[in-house]
């Protein structure tokens, strides 16, 4: 089997994207893994699979896979990705795009600077709609972690997201605490974990642990869950410029309603798998 395939990138948040429109494509969790490997394989956080949507109000449905192989709901700059691969490949002529994700629905619009909004839907703030075990839904919560009580805030973009505030995020324990709270016995379907330093009202810096994947470059639902803590605890205000270590993202957020995302994506390169 021949597999064509393109490298890209939203802030250095990179992904393979398969076309499995015109493409025949049978994926298995090893093959996957393998791909991913940055010196044995192609090299990347997470997999894209474009394909046909399976409802008619709907243009393209979107898979996301991470790097060990996991099925996962939603990706924000891979949705970015995604909709400047469609594009380039000639797979539809609409700057607005309507998709199906296993995280809910979504919609892209491609400005005319070559930036990519997405409107990545409603927060989820309930506990059992993150999912995060809690009685009650609050802006902050306890969470023990070794012997230490750290305060949070729990929000699903699509995903589930755990938003912890710190005063430097450069010297946040990210690599200690990014997988502790990752498979946390409170997110029993595990959980991207935010690491947020607000430098003002309209500017923070985070710091994102994937689940399945480790620190990323950029994660857009992390930013988009990172606002929705700032905005709810009353830090932020409604438009936001997030700055990750792979570049910056434009979210806005009214308090309520829809999340909106704007940033750029990027192609690397193109190749054929035999």
């Amino acid at each position: 089997m021949r597999l064509k395939f393109t490298k890209m990138h939203g802030l250095g948040n990179d992904f393979m994207v398969i076309d499995g429109v015109t493409q025949n494509v049978e994926l298995s969790a090893t093959e996957i893994e393998e791909w991913s490997d940055r010196h044995f394989g192609i090299g990347f956080d997470q997999l894209l699979l474009v394909e046909p949507p399976t409802r008619p109000d709907r243009d393209f449905r979107y898979r996301i896979f991470n790097a060990d192989g996991s099925e996962v709901e939603n990706c924000g700059n891979g949705a970015r990705c995604f909709a400047r691969f469609v594009t380039d490949q000639r797979l539809t002529e609409q700057t607005s795009i309507r998709v199906e994700t296993a995280g809910g629905d979504l919609e892209l619009h491609i400005q005319d600077d070559g930036q990519v909004t997405v409107d990545m839907g409603r927060p989820r703030l309930a506990p059992a709609k993150i999912p995060f075990n809690a009685p009650d839904r609050l802006d902050l919560y306890d969470l023990q972690v070794n012997q230490q009580t750290l305060q949070i805030s729990a929000v699903n973009m699509g995903n589930p997201h755990c938003v912890i505030r710190v005063e430097d995020v450069l010297r946040a324990d990210v690599e200690q605490l990014g997988p502790q709270i990752e498979s946390h016995l409170a997110f029993p379907q595990r959980v991207n974990v935010g690491f947020l330093e607000v430098v003002n009202r309209s500017q923070v810096r985070l710091r994102v642990f994937e689940r399945g994947v480790g620190e990323t470059l950029a994660c857009g639902t992390g930013a988009c869950a990172a606002v929705v803590a700032g905005i709810i605890n009353g830090w932020l205000d409604h438009e936001v410029s997030v700055t990750l270590p792979g570049g910056v993202l434009a979210i806005q957020w009214s308090g309520e309603g829809n999340v909106m995302m704007t940033g750029p994506a990027s192609r690397v390169f193109e190749g054929v798998l035999s």
